[in-house]
């Protein structure tokens, strides 16, 4: 794969018009009312994995429907004072994994917990939360992306991204974890999740950083890519060739370019010129759109990948410079 999208120039200032529908807040606000109708129900169960420097938690609290949601806290056991957490969200496909998964941010002094995405973590990495599936939803095309789509109140991103808020407001609660300092962060699905944490959690968080981020400017993805998962809403669109209203409309109330438009923390996005799983344009199409303090790390030779452990240090680097 070569350059595929738009020159860099171009995407610099890439700022489509926003499909956003006229209830977006009153959907997600009457959403999260639902959600946080629940009693959060956060636990901290003490987990032993082996780890010396790391103190390890298996987590679970009501996330969507007050359904339970798995995760991990990692806390650095040589700490005095309450510490900056980062809240992360995994890649499609996969799981929680273990603890031993997920070591750079504890290492860096940071709280960190991962949330577990319900239903996957049978694709590269194990997961162990369910998805209990309402009433009443679609045939789908195998994998996620169209499970309920012709409803965004069926819709399963719906219950992906109030699990991602509560989250946010699960390590909050924690002792050791500094209220002020929450950061949310992850790859590909993950940045699309903290895209959406960030939109709708509001001052909770204090900054995102979302690399090469799915869910982002759905129209223009899906017909730009043929790389999967977008790929797996054209293929529902070319057997359910009637329905492609009704699916564009769902996916408007969950396109990341509407999240960032509403995310005040600030940002540290990447991008990579060669994704084809997830294009630039998409990418920068929310970047763009992002209402607070931004910056952006492009790797122009990069896929999907983005910039793998190059971007991590960045991270790193901009969440201390940050948080100190």
């Amino acid at each position: 794969m070569s350059f595929f999208d738009l020159p860099l120039d171009q995407l610099k200032t890439y700022k489509p018009d926003r499909d956003e529908p006229k209830d977006f807040d009153s959907f997600w606000s009457t959403t999260l009312a639902d959600a946080r109708s629940h009693p959060l129900a956060a636990k901290f169960e003490p987990v032993d994995f082996g780890l010396v420097t790391v103190e390890t938690f298996d987590v679970t609290f009501a996330g969507f429907g007050g359904q339970p949601i798995k995760g991990w806290l990692l806390l650095p056991r040589q700490r005095s004072t309450k510490i900056p957490c980062v809240v992360e969200f995994i890649g499609y496909g996969g799981g929680r994994g273990f603890p031993t998964d997920w070591l750079t941010w504890s290492a860096a002094g940071f709280a960190h917990l991962i949330m577990d995405t319900r239903g996957q973590g049978s694709t590269w990495g194990k997961g162990d939360t369910a998805d209990p599936e309402p009433q009443g939803s679609n045939p789908q095309f195998p994998g996620f992306m169209t499970r309920g789509i012709l409803d965004p109140a069926t819709y399963y991103y719906r219950r992906v991204f109030t699990d991602g808020v509560r989250a946010v407001e699960v390590a909050k609660t924690h002792p050791a974890v500094d209220p002020s300092r929450v950061a949310v962060a992850g790859g590909s699905q993950g940045g699309g999740i903290t895209l959406a944490a960030a939109g709708l959690a509001g001052a909770n968080v204090a900054a995102a950083c979302p690399d090469v981020p799915f869910l982002c400017h759905w129209r223009r993805a899906v017909t730009l890519t043929d790389a999967m998962p977008y790929q797996e809403i054209t293929k529902f669109l070319l057997v359910h060739r009637d329905k492609e209203e009704a699916v564009f409309r769902t996916l408007s109330y969950f396109d990341g370019v509407n999240f960032s438009a509403r995310a005040k923390a600030k940002a540290f996005f990447s991008a990579g010129l060669m994704d084809e799983i997830c294009p630039p344009s998409t990418v920068f199409a929310a970047y763009n759109h992002w209402a607070g303090p931004k910056d952006i790390k492009v790797w122009t030779y990069n896929h999907h990948e983005g910039g793998g452990q190059y971007q991590v240090v960045e991270k790193v680097k901009f969440l201390r410079g940050l948080f100190g």
